[in-house]
């Protein structure tokens, strides 16, 4: 979702800046990278702040979120998603959504965006105990799609996505800009595109099928 289908990164960089700096813990631009990663909440709480309670856990990821809800006006899909999943829907093509985010979050933002009715099958960090690049994530949305992994073609903007994905069996198409698609490319996805305004549904037709 986070990337990939919403342009959401400014606004969880802030958040967590914020929620860090809140705790006394000054963090660069390079350190937040990691939360860019496609990582479930209590992982990047354990990477910033070492181990902590699941009752700590909980709480620091609803502070965290309280802190996102005054970025979320800055949240769009990105630029020509809608019209791409609005031609995949046009020949028949089914869609899923696997997210480390968690179910409300997910399910809350795509609703205020206008996208809760574009995927088949909604799969979020809640659903599995291990977060990417475990492909637990990509095994439970191939599951609940009830088709082959092999079948499918995950779209993924993060290393540890792809990383799940591949692991997962499925083929991998990248979204990022020059600076990062070769991080993508060295976990597998091929092609990397930097958005969908310059990636037409005859070209993924072409490539994948």
């Amino acid at each position: 979702m986070d990337g990939v289908i919403i342009d959401s990164h400014p606004a969880h960089r802030l958040a967590w800046k914020s929620f860090l700096e809140s705790l006394g813990r000054e963090t660069c631009d390079e350190e937040l990278d990691f939360i860019l990663d496609g990582r479930k909440r209590a992982e990047i709480l354990k990477h910033f702040l070492g181990e902590l309670a699941p009752e700590q856990i909980a709480d620091y990821g609803t502070r965290k979120d309280q802190l996102l809800d005054k970025y979320r006006h800055t949240m769009q899909p990105i630029p020509g998603v809608i019209e791409f999943l609005d031609h995949l829907s046009h020949v028949g093509m089914r869609t899923g959504l696997a997210t480390s985010a968690s179910r409300r979050r997910a399910c809350g933002t795509l609703e205020e965006l206008g996208l809760a009715g574009c995927f088949h099958t909604i799969v979020t960090g809640d659903d599995v105990i291990a977060g990417k690049p475990d492909p637990a994530i990509y095994q439970l949305a191939a599951e609940r799609m009830q088709e082959s992994p092999e079948r499918l073609l995950a779209v993924e903007d993060a290393a540890s996505g792809v990383k799940s994905a591949r692991a997962a069996g499925l083929r991998c198409l990248g979204v990022a800009s020059a600076p990062r698609a070769h991080l993508l490319q060295a976990e597998g996805a091929d092609p990397v595109i930097p958005d969908f305004l310059s990636f037409s549904f005859s070209q993924l037709e072409a490539r994948f099928f």
